[in-house]
């Protein structure tokens, strides 16, 4: 079992750029598939992007294709997402979360989540 905690956002000017931070402590942490979603208000929550546990596999929404970059550092137990190129569409609450199994972009399939960190982008 892990607990996600991210870490990193806040309000940056369109074109910019964020690093956001998910710590996962735990020595079972390299067994599980990381993702990161956002939710906008009023609007549902939405795959951004995850990361196998081997480090060999990512996969990307087609909004942030080539904007972000997700990785992970397993002796730190912690999965980031580099945000450059940022849009004012990418406001919203990002959550990291945490599955067994292979790469998946329904958000009920990940069994662990964290508390997510805001982020604004201003136009």
């Amino acid at each position: 079992q892990v607990q996600p905690e991210e870490s990193g956002g806040g309000l940056v000017q369109a074109g910019g750029s964020l690093r956001l931070s998910c710590a996962a402590p735990g020595r079972t942490f390299r067994n599980y598939v990381m993702g990161w979603f956002r939710q906008a208000p009023g609007k549902e929550r939405e795959f951004v992007a995850a990361i196998s546990w081997s480090n060999d596999s990512t996969y990307y929404a087609d909004s942030v294709k080539g904007r972000f970059t997700i990785s992970r550092d397993n002796a730190k137990n912690t999965v980031y997402l580099q945000m450059n190129s940022l849009k004012p569409e990418d406001t919203a609450v990002y959550y990291c979360a945490a599955r067994h199994g292979g790469i998946v972009i329904t958000a009920t399939l990940y069994a662990y989540w964290g508390q997510g960190t805001q982020v604004t982008v201003s136009s």
